[in-house]
């Protein structure tokens, strides 16, 4: 697809972004996300790493329009809504279905939000300390026995 972004033409397809995304660690999300391979990105954050403009050099709704014409929804982050009276589970389980995609990973997780997600505790700990983030860092379990807990057929 052919796009001008500050008065430069480019050539950028799908897999450009995906091989972008695979190469980059998300920076930390403020207002707008776009999901690449399971992994929130700022749109500028892409379009920088796409073009090799400064990200000074275009605003935001140059880069998410950029990436919503290639195929890649574009999100605002939104306050995590506060869970209904009536449910008694943490969090009225909202922390469950925050966590539910990233069992198995260890994850920075600050309040409901997970900030960053791996396999690899050292990954998130590195990630923590070059966005100058301090976040709670655990492993999602993957089973009730890495909880401890155990279900009882009664």
């Amino acid at each position: 697809m052919d796009a001008t972004i500050a008065g430069h033409a480019y050539r950028v397809e799908p897999d450009d972004v995906r091989r972008v995304a695979g190469e980059l660690d998300p920076e930390p999300i403020d207002v707008f996300f776009t999901t690449v391979d399971g992994r929130r990105f700022p749109p500028k954050q892409l379009v920088e790493a796409l073009t090799g403009l400064d990200r000074a050099d275009f605003n935001s709704h140059q880069a998410r329009s950029l990436l919503v014409r290639l195929g890649f929804p574009v999100d605002r982050r939104r306050p995590m809504s506060t869970p209904r009276p009536t449910d008694h589970r943490p969090s009225g389980g909202a922390e469950a279905q925050v966590l539910g995609e990233h069992v198995g990973q260890w994850v920075a997780q600050d309040g409901l939000e997970i900030l960053y997600h791996s396999d690899s505790p050292e990954d998130v700990a590195r990630w923590l300390r070059t966005h100058r983030r301090v976040a709670r860092v655990w492993r999602v379990p993957s089973t009730a026995s890495e909880v401890g807990s155990t279900v009882s057929s009664a």
